[in-house]
């Protein structure tokens, strides 16, 4: 939704609210995928693709509004 004359200011990483939403692909090769054109698309890789220290394969991008978007296996 907009409306003119909203504020819109910078979001930083670290923040309060919700930390990031997760996105579970089904496989590391998707996660690649997905990341990759994510990125040629415009978004900003945060981390990864990786093997985090949970154990899972995942990365992170920055998406629409500055949003976190974790990409897992």
């Amino acid at each position: 939704m907009n409306k003119p004359g909203m504020a819109d200011p910078d979001k930083q990483l670290n923040r309060t609210g919700y930390a990031h939403i997760a996105f579970s692909v089904g496989s590391k090769e998707k996660v690649d995928a997905l990341t990759e054109g994510l990125q040629k698309e415009g978004d900003e890789l945060v981390s990864g693709p990786r093997t985090a220290g949970d154990g899972y394969y995942e990365s992170c991008i920055i998406a629409i509004e500055g949003n976190q978007i974790e990409i897992t296996e």
